[in-house]
């Protein structure tokens, strides 16, 4: 199939204007109103600046986008800055530990110092204790006025019992962008920067594009106190989350005045329980802009 006709009947698909694809929204709530004031700005919007974004995706080629470059060598954490005694390295990987002795109050982080493009793919494997809590965060910023080290920003979540895992949570920001399964469109309305529209950790305004498929479903391919592989794909205003090579969660944030475009990169020890999460073969590449 021409490569042009390909890429226009792949947005056709992913903005609903094709006859045999809806538009999955919410459900009601008492945020409604901001839902469909979500979806109207959607419509006017996605054609227009996810028109350029998903016929670049379609024929775009991998082969033409750089190395991966590891971000961690194996043995120290050189590179990285976090707080003793929650970050260390044993047995050639990244562990994060929180014991009875070290429980903590709010969430700290170990947080790589080099600059990582603002359109990147990283792969990373993981493996967590039944009750871990951990995350990736991407595009993230700093948190100030605090005597640990913390950001704020996109996160795909990692948890032991895998409620979360996968996921897009926005870290100290607004909460859960989208869940295991969910293809999100996350709108710009009036003044979200107020961050009003959280409940029960979920931003209320994010419409549904689609669903992937069941979390049920998408949480067996994960590996319980096993080794898993996670992607996190960061292109425009786009970001997938991969867990075994399975796509869990898909955002497409037009939320302007909270989006992000680039930022820092890190790894979370949660508040809650005695947990280990551990962090080995750590390397990203970036990816062709929508400008080239």
């Amino acid at each position: 199939m021409n490569k042009s006709i390909r890429a226009i009947l792949v947005v056709l698909l992913a903005i609903g204007v094709c006859p045999s694809v809806a538009l999955e929204t919410t459900e009601p709530t008492a945020e409604s109103n901001l839902t469909r004031q979500g979806q109207q700005a959607i419509q006017s919007n996605t054609l227009t600046a996810g028109f350029a974004d998903a016929a670049k995706d379609a024929d775009s080629g991998e082969s033409q986008d750089s190395k991966f470059v590891s971000l961690f060598d194996g043995s120290s954490l050189s590179g990285w800055i976090g707080d003793k005694p929650y970050w260390s390295v044993r047995d050639g990987v990244i562990v994060g530990e929180i014991t009875p002795e070290t429980l903590i109050k709010k969430n700290r982080f170990l947080i790589y110092q080099g600059k990582i493009q603002k359109d990147f793919e990283l792969i990373a494997e993981y493996r967590i204790s039944q009750q871990g809590n951990s995350g990736i965060n991407y595009r993230s910023e700093l948190v100030e006025g605090i005597d640990f080290h913390a950001l704020r920003g996109y996160q795909c979540d990692i948890d032991g019992q895998n409620r979360y895992t996968g996921s897009n949570y926005e870290e100290r920001g607004r909460t859960t962008l989208a869940s295991i399964g969910e293809s999100m469109v996350i709108p710009s309305i009036k003044a979200s920067e107020k961050l009003m529209h959280v409940k029960r950790n979920r931003w209320t305004v994010g419409v549904r594009q689609r669903s992937i498929a069941p979390a049920s479903e998408l949480r067996k391919g994960i590996k319980d106190s096993k080794w898993n592989e996670v992607r996190i794909v960061a292109k425009g205003n786009v970001l997938e989350h991969y867990v075994n090579a399975q796509l869990m969660s898909k955002v497409i944030d037009e939320d302007e005045a909270n989006r992000k475009f680039e930022g820092r990169l890190g790894v979370q020890v949660h508040v809650g329980p005695p947990m280990t999460v551990e962090y080995r073969n750590l390397r990203v590449r970036p990816l062709s802009s929508a400008k080239d």
